[in-house]
């Protein structure tokens, strides 16, 4: 049977049992089928608690697609789980663009798991540049001032922070609306931004 037959057949979570159903096949046929598959790289195979295989059969496993999520699990201690994730294929997201995408989402605990990223970050000027057609300069400042005072992050150079630091004129903004730290002003003052973690969200970073 051919491969793209089979994709059409069996996409989505199977067990033996379902694509030897499906197949109308034997076991052992079905075993061969799946294991056709995995071969090609279009299964992605779970055990359960009671050692039963499932097999997560999709034409998108093959193009091993990762999500912003995904990238910041690798990096960070706080940990992100989402009940939908969005794959993004053809192209590896880079650091500085996970931040943004991260500060974007105005999520506590999605920024709380970014500021691991300013370990990494290398390319200045592409998150300057992200960062600015985002309108989120600021965020990016405060927040890299922030996780500079619980770890080890690679030098924001002086002409990001120049171009970023807000002018005298300029409101106070939030990075999560309504919310404000307690023990951060000075980062806040010096940017603008309120932001939304206090000492102890941090404790993760310890």
């Amino acid at each position: 049977m051919k491969t793209e037959i089979l994709l059409k057949k069996l996409e989505g979570i199977q067990t033996i049992d379902s694509a030897s159903n499906i197949l109308k096949a034997t076991k052992d046929k079905a075993i061969y089928y799946l294991f056709r598959l995995r071969k090609e790289g279009y299964v992605k195979t779970k055990r359960l608690s009671d050692n039963k295989r499932v097999y997560n059969i999709s034409f998108e496993n093959k193009l091993k697609g990762t999500s912003y999520f995904e990238i910041i699990n690798k990096y960070s201690p706080v940990k992100i789980s989402t009940p939908i994730t969005y794959k993004i294929y053809g192209k590896n997201p880079s650091l500085e663009e996970t931040l943004v995408y991260a500060i974007k989402t105005g999520s506590l605990r999605t920024i709380l798991a970014s500021l691991a990223l300013f370990k990494k970050i290398a390319d200045w000027s592409e998150l300057y540049q992200l960062a600015k057609k985002n309108r989120v300069e600021r965020q990016v400042g405060a927040l890299y001032d922030l996780a500079k005072k619980i770890m080890r992050v690679k030098r924001m150079p002086d002409r990001f922070r120049n171009n970023a630091l807000p002018k005298k004129e300029f409101n106070f903004e939030y990075t999560i609306p309504g919310l404000m730290s307690k023990d951060f002003k000075d980062i806040e003052e010096k940017w603008k931004i309120h932001l939304p973690f206090n000492k102890n969200d941090l404790s993760d970073y310890k």
